[in-house]
């Protein structure tokens, strides 16, 4: 069949993937939009492999969620492959690490939760290349049927909907009954730590990284304990109001903003100033979004990310918290900032910590060079 292309405001991915599956198409399909890239290559109609540029959505992480597998295990099993080259899947069976049917269940789920998350998209693109032989994917035999994946989408879009109206927000913390969880929980189980979490008062955005979950199955399993009557929506008194942004300066003359922040951004990178230099490119990029603004940031973020490289991990660093963790909790932190903290305990080196984390490594990095600019934080040689 020939190729296949075009934006979900015309064509809805859910669909482009019914008719992919209709004519049991083998190909590539990759799908994105700005920062989100997904590639699968399809056989006969199934899906049998996939790659993200999007840490979440890696085989590691859906292990780590599903219980399958240690922060550290999965650690050591990314040493092994800078060595070998080889797969993860493959390296974690011949290990003995995780048995093969539970790499492949979980490499099914992988694909599946890839399609699915880009079905919730407003905007994006997708481009189909028809193949008459593709590649296996993990070294491991999964084919996940199309058609399966677009049923499973229709329910999906249904159940989003019963979500939203109980937690409309990741921000959101929640309060639990425990005299309504079920009976069933074991220790470490992942009821046991989703439970632990909302103890914690961490809200859903940070528990989802603190788990290693995918959106669906954390919000999915949150809505079944809403309807046990065991978790609910803690009612927050309302933050007080923000103060009004300021204008930022501008320069009179006759380029445009844009066109000054351009300027600004390459200056930065002329001088070596890789963190200026990124921060104004992406703001160049988010207000007009075109070739030339993509070209700079993605310039400027090689150039940042191979600084940071050499910063905190040439050689490897330890870090060690320099704040007593109970007056990190008060503090106004994100997410992505809450879950790299946790993870500092002065043992891990920065490599180690950033390899496993669900975050992209140079969002990683940025936190934690600011974490040490602000004094949160020391580094010490391993």
């Amino acid at each position: 069949m020939p190729g296949l292309s075009g934006d979900f405001a015309t064509m809805p991915l859910r669909d482009a993937v019914s008719y992919l599956g209709n004519r049991r198409s083998s190909g590539v399909l990759r799908v994105q939009r700005p920062g989100v890239f997904k590639e699968l290559t399809l056989s006969q109609g199934a899906v049998i492999s996939a790659s993200s540029n999007q840490p979440r959505e890696f085989l590691g992480q859906f292990l780590i969620n599903m219980g399958h597998l240690t922060e550290d295990q999965l650690g050591r099993a990314f040493e092994t492959q800078r060595v070998t080259d080889m797969l993860l899947g493959k390296i974690l069976v011949m290990q003995g690490i995780i048995p093969e049917p539970t790499v492949q269940n979980t490499l099914n789920l992988k694909f599946r939760e890839m399609l699915l998350d880009a079905f919730q998209w407003v905007e994006g693109e997708f481009l189909f290349e028809a193949r008459d032989v593709v590649p296996l994917g993990e070294g491991l035999d999964v084919r996940v049927d199309l058609q399966d994946i677009h049923r499973e989408g229709e329910f999906r879009e249904t159940a989003w909907q019963a979500i939203r109206a109980v937690f409309p927000s990741g921000k959101a913390r929640l309060v639990v009954d425990e005299r309504r969880l079920p009976d069933s929980r074991q220790p470490g189980s992942r009821d046991e730590r989703l439970v632990t979490h909302i103890k914690e008062g961490l809200t859903i955005d940070e528990m989802a990284l603190a788990l290693h979950a995918s959106d669906f199955y954390l919000y999915q399993r949150l809505y079944a304990l809403y309807r046990q009557e065991a978790v609910k929506v803690r009612e927050d008194p309302p933050p007080p109001p923000a103060a009004p942004p300021q204008p930022a300066p501008t320069i009179i003359g006759s380029e445009s903003p844009v066109e000054e922040i351009l300027h600004a951004a390459r200056m930065f990178l002329d001088n070596c100033n890789f963190r200026d230099a990124e921060a104004l490119a992406r703001r160049a990029y988010e207000v007009a979004p075109s070739s030339q603004t993509a070209e700079l940031l993605k310039s400027a973020e090689t150039s940042l990310h191979e600084a940071l490289r050499l910063l905190l991990m040439e050689p490897a660093q330890v870090p060690s918290l320099l704040l007593p963790q109970a007056q990190l909790k008060t503090m106004p932190l994100s997410a992505p900032e809450r879950y790299l903290l946790s993870r500092i305990n002065g043992t891990r080196d920065v490599a180690a910590i950033v390899r496993v984390s669900p975050l992209h490594e140079l969002d990683a990095l940025k936190y934690l060079q600011g974490f040490v600019d602000s004094g949160f934080v020391k580094l010490t040689p391993a």
